[in-house]
């Protein structure tokens, strides 16, 4: 059977300008490999942002390679930018229906750089990461014997996780909705919680952490995920 190539009139997706290689993953890097642009695929993954939005949770980024990996990926097709009616009236990028099946990517590959003895989970993070790496974090057999709601105000951002048969799906939406309500200026004092097992009135008395609501379904949460064991560093030569 002849292999075709269907062409869309887009040639800035054209596969093979990188590489020259068939293989979908060389293809995937041609799309989003440059240096930022998986980031801003992660920082989409749960919604709209406006280019103020997407520069503060990426800080090391400057406003010329935003716009510039912004409008290769619209022409990409990853992503799309959209205005929002009246009175917000102001111009929101989101992913496309395909750049959203880009999660399960981002998923693996953070399990898989997690098991790195150099990972360090000390690090700044953006509060969509806290979110999605709950996601990926998630243990499956504790996480299908418990249902919560579970709402995080991180840097002024709000979410409710709704944990329900295993999964944990993630909206926008007003924290106060929780059972159970994680409020910090970073993500740093609830991954202390979630990922380092911290009691939490112990994080509260040594960070800005509060935790309201239901305190016992807030600490049966955080023991549903876990972060994947470190391989073995390589022998000393």
């Amino acid at each position: 059977m002849k292999l075709q190539k269907e062409t869309t009139g887009r040639e800035a997706v054209s596969h093979g300008k990188w590489y020259g290689d068939a293989c979908g993953t060389a293809f995937a890097l041609e799309l989003i490999g440059e240096r930022w642009s998986l980031l801003i695929v992660r920082e989409l993954m749960l919604g709209g942002r406006r280019f103020s939005d997407l520069r503060a949770s990426l800080p090391g980024i400057s406003a010329k390679v935003l716009t510039e990996r912004l409008a290769r990926m619209e022409e990409q097709g990853v992503l799309l930018r959209r205005k929002l009616p009246p009175p917000a009236a102001t111009q929101v990028y989101e992913l496309t229906e395909w750049g959203y099946l880009a999660e399960p990517a981002i998923q693996e590959l953070g399990r898989w750089a997690a098991r790195s003895p150099e990972h360090n989970p000390q690090l700044p993070l953006s509060p969509v990461s806290l979110m999605l790496s709950m996601r990926t974090m998630l243990l499956p057999g504790p996480a299908a014997a418990l249902e919560a709601r579970i709402g995080f105000a991180v840097a002024g951002e709000e979410f409710l996780a709704e944990l329900a048969g295993g999964e944990l799906p993630v909206r926008r939406a007003p924290a106060a909705e929780g059972q159970a309500v994680f409020r910090a200026a970073a993500p740093l004092p609830i991954l202390r919680v979630i990922y380092g097992h911290q009691p939490i009135v112990e994080v509260e008395a040594s960070s800005d952490l509060r935790v309201e609501g239901d305190r016992d379904l807030a600490a049966r949460f955080a023991r549903i995920f876990s972060l994947p064991p470190k391989v073995a560093p390589p022998p000393a030569a």
